[in-house]
Protein backbone atom coordinates (compact mmCIF):
# COMPACT_ATOMS: atom_id res chain seq x y z
CA UNK A 1 0.00 0.00 0.00
CA UNK A 2 2.26 2.56 -1.31
CA UNK A 3 0.73 6.71 -0.10
CA UNK A 4 1.37 9.51 -1.64
CA UNK A 5 1.20 13.31 0.33
CA UNK A 6 -0.61 16.09 -1.65
CA UNK A 7 0.47 19.54 -2.01
CA UNK A 8 -1.93 20.40 1.21
CA UNK A 9 -0.19 17.52 2.94
CA UNK A 10 -2.87 15.10 3.28
CA UNK A 11 -1.91 11.43 2.34
CA UNK A 12 -3.67 9.79 -1.15
CA UNK A 13 -4.96 7.21 -0.51
CA UNK A 14 -6.00 8.04 2.92
CA UNK A 15 -7.10 4.58 4.52
CA UNK A 16 -10.17 4.15 6.78
CA UNK A 17 -12.69 1.35 8.17
CA UNK A 18 -11.18 -0.87 5.25
CA UNK A 19 -11.76 1.50 2.72
CA UNK A 20 -9.92 4.32 0.40
CA UNK A 21 -10.29 8.30 0.45
CA UNK A 22 -8.82 11.67 -0.47
CA UNK A 23 -9.05 14.34 2.27
CA UNK A 24 -8.51 17.55 0.75
CA UNK A 25 -7.52 19.98 3.33
CA UNK A 26 -9.34 23.42 2.32
CA UNK A 27 -9.90 24.82 6.15
CA UNK A 28 -8.35 27.03 7.88
CA UNK A 29 -8.20 29.78 5.47
CA UNK A 30 -10.65 32.59 7.18
CA UNK A 31 -11.64 35.43 4.08
CA UNK A 32 -7.99 34.34 2.42
CA UNK A 33 -10.27 33.29 -1.52
CA UNK A 34 -6.34 33.86 -3.16
CA UNK A 35 -4.94 31.07 -1.09
CA UNK A 36 -7.56 28.91 -0.68
CA UNK A 37 -8.63 28.90 -4.84
CA UNK A 38 -4.26 28.65 -4.98
CA UNK A 39 -4.76 25.17 -3.04
CA UNK A 40 -7.78 24.03 -4.48
CA UNK A 41 -6.08 24.26 -8.28
CA UNK A 42 -3.46 22.34 -6.43
CA UNK A 43 -5.14 19.71 -5.04
CA UNK A 44 -7.19 19.20 -8.25
CA UNK A 45 -3.61 18.87 -10.24
CA UNK A 46 -2.69 16.10 -7.45
CA UNK A 47 -5.50 14.38 -7.54
CA UNK A 48 -6.17 14.05 -11.12
CA UNK A 49 -2.64 13.04 -11.75
CA UNK A 50 -3.46 9.85 -9.70
CA UNK A 51 -5.99 8.64 -11.85
CA UNK A 52 -8.40 6.90 -9.57
CA UNK A 53 -11.88 6.65 -8.79
CA UNK A 54 -12.42 7.21 -4.98
CA UNK A 55 -14.43 9.34 -2.08
CA UNK A 56 -13.28 13.00 -1.69
CA UNK A 57 -13.96 14.54 1.40
CA UNK A 58 -13.14 18.72 1.68
CA UNK A 59 -13.40 20.49 4.81
CA UNK A 60 -14.13 23.89 4.80
CA UNK A 61 -13.96 24.94 8.60
CA UNK A 62 -13.16 28.68 9.14
CA UNK A 63 -12.71 29.03 5.43
CA UNK A 64 -15.40 31.82 3.78
CA UNK A 65 -16.74 30.59 1.08
CA UNK A 66 -17.70 33.53 -1.25
CA UNK A 67 -19.07 33.39 -4.74
CA UNK A 68 -15.61 33.50 -6.48
CA UNK A 69 -14.49 30.39 -4.13
CA UNK A 70 -17.69 29.15 -4.80
CA UNK A 71 -17.00 29.57 -8.96
CA UNK A 72 -13.30 28.19 -8.45
CA UNK A 73 -14.47 25.43 -6.60
CA UNK A 74 -17.73 24.24 -8.81
CA UNK A 75 -14.90 24.25 -12.20
CA UNK A 76 -12.47 21.97 -10.01
CA UNK A 77 -15.14 19.65 -8.99
CA UNK A 78 -16.29 19.24 -12.32
CA UNK A 79 -12.96 19.02 -14.13
CA UNK A 80 -12.50 15.83 -11.42
CA UNK A 81 -15.96 14.09 -11.23
CA UNK A 82 -15.26 11.62 -13.21
CA UNK A 83 -12.86 10.66 -10.08
CA UNK A 84 -14.86 10.95 -7.48
CA UNK A 85 -17.30 8.40 -6.54
CA UNK A 86 -18.81 10.36 -3.76
CA UNK A 87 -18.08 13.86 -2.64
CA UNK A 88 -18.61 14.61 1.36
CA UNK A 89 -18.38 18.58 2.17
CA UNK A 90 -17.55 19.43 5.67
CA UNK A 91 -17.81 22.59 7.32
CA UNK A 92 -19.82 24.82 5.08
CA UNK A 93 -21.40 27.55 7.09
CA UNK A 94 -25.78 27.67 6.43
CA UNK A 95 -25.03 30.12 3.98
CA UNK A 96 -22.46 28.70 2.03
CA UNK A 97 -24.72 25.19 2.32
CA UNK A 98 -27.34 26.82 0.87
CA UNK A 99 -25.67 28.17 -2.07
CA UNK A 100 -23.41 25.64 -3.11
CA UNK A 101 -26.42 23.70 -3.32
CA UNK A 102 -27.93 26.25 -5.55
CA UNK A 103 -24.41 25.92 -7.86
CA UNK A 104 -24.63 22.00 -7.39
CA UNK A 105 -28.24 21.47 -8.36
CA UNK A 106 -28.53 19.13 -11.76
CA UNK A 107 -24.57 20.13 -12.45
CA UNK A 108 -22.84 17.22 -10.64
CA UNK A 109 -23.70 13.32 -10.81
CA UNK A 110 -22.03 11.77 -7.87
CA UNK A 111 -23.73 11.39 -4.77
CA UNK A 112 -23.00 14.72 -2.44
CA UNK A 113 -23.69 15.28 1.38
CA UNK A 114 -23.13 17.90 3.71
CA UNK A 115 -21.27 16.86 7.05
CA UNK A 116 -20.73 19.24 10.51
CA UNK A 117 -18.66 16.31 11.33
CA UNK A 118 -15.61 14.85 9.58
CA UNK A 119 -15.89 11.31 11.08
CA UNK A 120 -19.84 10.98 9.65
CA UNK A 121 -18.40 12.03 6.61
CA UNK A 122 -15.36 9.43 5.78
CA UNK A 123 -17.92 6.79 7.42
CA UNK A 124 -20.13 7.80 4.54
CA UNK A 125 -17.31 7.94 2.22
CA UNK A 126 -16.63 4.08 2.80
CA UNK A 127 -20.11 2.77 3.14
CA UNK A 128 -21.52 0.75 0.13
CA UNK A 129 -24.23 2.86 -0.13
CA UNK A 130 -25.35 6.04 -1.61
Amino acid sequence: MITKKSPGGSNFPYYYKNGELFGLPSGSFGSDEERVIERMKAEEKFFLGQNRRIGLWIDFHQTRLSQKVIAEFMGSISRMGANIKKLALVGCSFTARWNLKRQIKNRLSMPIKFFDDPEEAKRWLVAEEG
